[in-house]
């Protein structure tokens, strides 16, 4: 499916994205404690919706 070239480009282009956006994060990190205080409720919100649709499904499929 994927030539030789195509995985190694790949796999070396995905290790420097990680290694960019760990930096990038830490030197943010001063500046996210600051502004985003209690995102973690929203995602929190997010998942229990997410949660409820799958109850939902399973739900109403018997």
């Amino acid at each position: 499916m994927f030539s030789q070239g195509q995985i190694i480009f790949g796999i070396c282009f995905f290790i420097a994205f990680v290694i960019v956006m760990i930096f990038a994060y830490r030197k943010d990190l001063a500046l996210h404690k600051i502004f985003y205080k209690g995102n973690y409720k929203v995602l929190l919100v997010f998942l229990l919706f997410i949660a409820l649709l799958f109850v939902i499904k399973f739900f109403f499929k018997r």
